[in-house]
């Protein structure tokens, strides 16, 4: 592991340890589950879950497991994402989806089973590194998160042609979901599993993670709208193609930098409270700026 990145290689050897492995006679699930969790990515969730874990004094072995948990999470939202039946994408990190690699009855119940074995990780926290209230309360929120008021719930309102959202706030309460209750798990798990803690730290750090997975997902939009399919590792512009409404396609380009560097403030100074401890955080935070430059694709044209 390397100072820039001192958690990129310890985090790949955790989630393989967690994860099954490929012999008979489940040879073909646990392959599909290996393939979706294995296959690369940033990371971003599980690195949260571990600054979050250091902003808390929390030793990186417990932090291993709610950073597991979320990233399995994380895996099996992408390979139902990308199902026919959803948003249909043929590649997801710069390979064939899930379901294109295995099949599709294959990709639904390796999702499944990841979603599964998140809580089983969880689960299997031992109680000499956590109370088990906290481990009991930890859970319960994350299942809350992934739930249907949660991620699914975004999930679900995303592909819904009856509440498809048309202003901000619909688009901001529909990603408040989708994208940021995982987000926001990711921040607080770490929280929710600390022997001292305050509530006044909790409403600081809530502040933080809502505004953090607004702002992601305002930079997704944007790479979306000018990134090459190389940098996304996917096939760009799908959601405008589909018809669905993005925070470029409401607020046009310029608008949505802006939007995104007003958010990405708005983090920082959530975690100026926290002082020195915050500085893993306030890392990840800075790292998901734009205003240092702009990708080369023209935009496309934002729809009125």
């Amino acid at each position: 592991m390397t100072v820039q990145d001192p958690f990129g290689q310890h985090i790949e050897t955790v989630l393989e340890r967690h994860l099954p492995p490929p012999s008979p006679p489940l040879k073909i699930i646990h392959e599909a589950m290996r393939y979706a969790v294995l296959g690369g990515g940033k990371r971003f969730r599980p690195r949260l879950v571990y600054a979050s874990a250091h902003l808390f004094g929390i030793s990186q072995d417990l932090a291993d497991f709610p950073a597991t948990a979320v990233e399995f999470v994380h895996a099996y939202s992408l390979i139902h994402d990308d199902l026919p039946s959803m948003d249909n994408d043929d590649f997801r990190r710069g390979r064939p989806s899930c379901h294109r690699a295995f099949s599709e009855a294959i990709a639904i119940l390796a999702g499944d089973a990841l979603q599964a074995r998140a809580f089983a990780v969880l689960s299997h926290i031992p109680g000499t590194l956590a109370e088990p209230a906290a481990i009991v309360d930890a859970t319960r929120f994350f299942a809350e998160a992934c739930g249907s008021t949660g991620l699914v719930g975004g999930q679900t309102l995303d592909l819904d042609p009856q509440h498809q959202p048309q202003t901000l706030g619909e688009l901001k309460d529909m990603h408040e979901r989708k994208t940021g209750a995982l987000i926001r798990a990711a921040i607080l798990l770490p929280y929710l599993l600390a022997s001292q803690r305050t509530s006044d730290e909790r409403n600081r750090l809530d502040r933080m993670a809502q505004a953090l997975g607004l702002a992601f997902q305002i930079r997704d939009d944007i790479l979306d709208a000018t990134a090459d399919p190389e940098t996304l590792g996917r096939a760009p512009g799908g959601d405008e193609s589909r018809g669905r409404a993005t925070f470029v396609t409401l607020l046009g380009l310029h608008e949505a930098h802006r939007a995104l560097e007003e958010t990405l403030a708005t983090c920082q100074s959530a975690l100026a409270g926290f002082g020195t401890r915050s500085g893993m955080l306030a890392s990840l935070v800075s790292n998901l700026s734009l205003s240092a430059g702009r990708e080369s694709r023209s935009p496309k044209r934002p729809r009125g």
